[in-house]
Parts: structure tokens; sequence; C-alpha cells
């Protein structure tokens, strides 16, 4: 696979505007400021695929990536106080949309940051993920900001929160590249694409 076919393909603001789904979907979801492009950006080996931004509640819109047979989709971080209660619901109303139109979902990443507790939003997405019936499972990113024994403890701490759930936790770092193997590996199971982005990485 040719490093063009990992494009920025379109954003989008209001459900109505979302575009049928014509391919399988990887799709990322967490907090605002929380490390999803990065994490985008890491998957794919590309430094500037996914605008990062230093300012939370930036990203208002789901934004779209093609890739050779699949799409991923980046959905607009939640949790962000400063956001007006109308774009707040604008927001909500945007990631319903998606979630609950016919869309060929492979798997849902829910990024949740390894430094701290699970916000009562973060709890509230899985809740809301869990009914969806979709696969999904959680990456906890930003472990390269704890030391070996708060890392420890956090990961311990997620595993044992979502474990009873059967819900699979991953840690990850953008900086390290801790994780990126097995995030893509999961992807692989569930969508037989990963042949796809190994090529990408060759390319670079």
């Amino acid at each position: 696979m040719k490093i063009e076919t990992a494009d920025f393909e379109a954003s989008f603001g209001l459900s109505n505007q979302l575009p049928f789904s014509t391919m399988p979907e990887i799709v990322f979801s967490g907090k605002s400021n929380v490390g999803k492009s990065s994490l985008i950006n890491k998957l794919l080996n590309r430094k500037s695929l996914a605008r990062v931004s230093s300012q939370p509640g930036k990203t208002g819109t789901i934004n779209f990536y093609r890739l050779e047979n699949c799409r991923l989709v980046d959905l607009p971080g939640y949790g962000y106080a400063k956001v007006s209660f109308s774009e707040k619901k604008r927001w909500a109303e945007l990631v319903e949309g998606y979630l609950s139109m016919k869309r060929d979902i492979r798997l849902i990443i829910q990024i949740i940051d390894m430094r701290h507790e699970p916000s009562a939003d973060d709890l509230q997405m899985v809740s809301f993920l869990e009914n969806t019936g979709f696969p999904f499972l959680i990456a906890i990113t930003k472990s390269d900001k704890l030391n070996k024994t708060q890392r420890a403890f956090n990961l311990k701490m997620f595993q044992e929160l979502f474990g009873k759930h059967d819900i699979r936790v991953v840690p990850f770092s953008s900086q390290t590249g801790e994780g990126v193997e097995v995030l893509r590996k999961c992807i692989d199971e569930n969508t037989n694409l990963m042949p796809s982005l190994r090529e990408i990485n060759k390319e670079q």
C-alpha cells in the first residue's frame, strides 16, 4: 500500500452531512486533548495526517481518514468544560447520529489518559459503547508521562476497573511507541487490514 492512500478525507459537523458507510471503519473516541490525533498519526507512522492541537475542544467535527480499504474515523473530543451548552449538544447529537447509522464499524478504540482516573464522561462513554454492541477496547495514553511505579499502579487500576467487564486495556504512548503493534494487531483481527498498514510503514 502506498503512503498516499492514507489521506485526510473530510470533516463533518452535523449528522445529516455524514457520508454513507462504503467500507470498514475504525473509530477513535476520547476526551478532549487525550491524544487521539497523536495516536492516529503514530499508528500510521505519519507526523501530521491528523492535526494535533494543544487547545482542548478544538475538534468539533467527525474527521474521516481514508486508507486503501478502510476509513479511520476520529470523533470529536468530549468533556471540555469551556465549550457552550449548545456546542456540547451538537457534538452529542453528531456522535450519536454517527453511531446510530447503519455503518460498517469494525472496532472502536476508546482513549483515556493513563495519568488520571477515568472521568465521569469517560465512564459514561464506555457504558454507552457497551450498549451499542460494537467491538471496542480502551487505549490508555501518555504512559510515558508516568514513572515505573506510577505506571504499574495506574495500569492495575484500569485493568481491575474494566477487566471485570471483559474490556481489553492497552497502554499506549505516541512518544515511545508502546502499544502501537498491539493496536495494529487488534485492528488486524477485526478487519484484516493491517498488512496494508505495514506497507505504509515500509513506505516511510
